[in-house]
């Protein structure tokens, strides 16, 4: 039973949500197309423990959206986290970002939350109906082929920055297409179940999950 502030960067989403014994007390998002983290991420956390009257001291522990999703924003959240983490002597919980983009979904079939990450590429894995992961996570290229042996055997619900891109080229009878963003709203039974269960990062090592080398950009050639 614990007092839990979670935050989620890992898209344009800066959301922020504040959960007691799992269930959620209140949120804060800005939903944009432009990262806002560096300047809304801060004012947010103290915005929504002022306006709950509780203090960072009075947190249990901290949760973190780790990935995987944009560098920057990422980088900035597990930043912010640690740095509290830290200053306090709180515990730092992280959870999955696909795993808390699935459970917006309440769905017979299979769940395939998807990240956008450039052209035709998505991060994606795959869960059944009851958040039990099926596929581990993997960079791929979409087309026409993605994903046909699930959707052969029935309804699959693809939800994430991701599914619009993957829309424009499965015309699958059994795809489901859903747009949203991860949010920390999702993130908050998630924490409580691992505050339980004592589940928590070494602050001092933890890094967000990339999956992919971030590349700034290549030298062009003389």
């Amino acid at each position: 039973m614990a007092l839990i502030l979670s935050i989620e960067t890992s898209t344009t989403n800066c959301s922020v949500a504040l959960g007691k014994d799992g269930v959620l007390v209140s949120l804060k998002e800005d939903y944009n197309d432009q990262y806002s983290h560096a300047e809304r991420l801060h004012v947010f956390i103290m915005e929504i423990l002022e306006e709950n009257k509780k203090k960072l001291s009075e947190l249990d522990a901290i949760a973190i959206s780790k990935g995987p999703g944009s560098y920057t924003g990422l980088r900035i959240g597990v930043s912010t986290t640690k740095g509290l983490c830290f200053s306090l002597d709180k515990p730092l919980i992280s959870i999955g970002t696909l795993n808390s983009l699935a459970h917006q979904i309440n769905s017979d079939g299979l769940i395939v939350p998807m990240l956008d990450a450039r052209r035709m590429e998505v991060f994606s894995s795959i869960y059944n109906s009851d958040f039990k992961l099926q596929r581990e996570i993997e960079a791929q290229i979409l087309d026409e082929t993605s994903f046909v042996e699930e959707l052969n055997l029935g309804k699959v619900t693809f939800v994430g920055n991701g599914a619009p891109k993957f829309k424009e080229v499965c015309k699958h009878p059994n795809a489901v297409f859903v747009n949203k963003l991860p949010s920390a709203k999702e993130m908050v039974p998630l924490a409580e179940a691992k505050y339980k269960s004592d589940t928590f990062e070494d602050v001092a090592y933890f890094e967000p999950f990339y999956l992919k080398d971030f590349v700034a950009g290549k030298k062009k050639a003389n």
